[in-house]
């Protein structure tokens, strides 16, 4: 019962790492898409960030869809939620 479990679990992971890297990769690939979201938060050099974001959200969810590197995305994941978490907050207060 554990194995399907962790199974399914582990889908459920590599699933949203490959959706994860389809989101950054569209970043690449469509930057005036995302330009408006991204603008309120990184008004100057947007298309950068955008870019970077974009760069960003596709190495993670590539090392989280790979077991191997499940861990270390977690926690890269986990810091640049706090990062765009912050940014957002330090953005609307200026």
């Amino acid at each position: 019962m554990a194995d399907r479990d962790s199974d399914k679990d582990s889908k459920a992971l590599k699933l949203s790492g490959l959706l994860l890297a389809a989101t950054g990769l569209s970043h690449l690939a469509a930057p005036t898409f995302w330009e408006p979201l991204v603008s309120g938060v990184f008004p100057d050099n947007t298309r950068n960030h955008v870019y970077v974001n974009g760069g960003i959200e596709t190495a993670l969810g590539v090392g989280l869809a790979a077991r191997r590197t499940r861990k270390f995305a977690v926690v890269g994941l986990l810091a640049y939620t706090a990062y765009l978490v912050a940014t957002a907050v330090r953005s609307r207060s200026t």
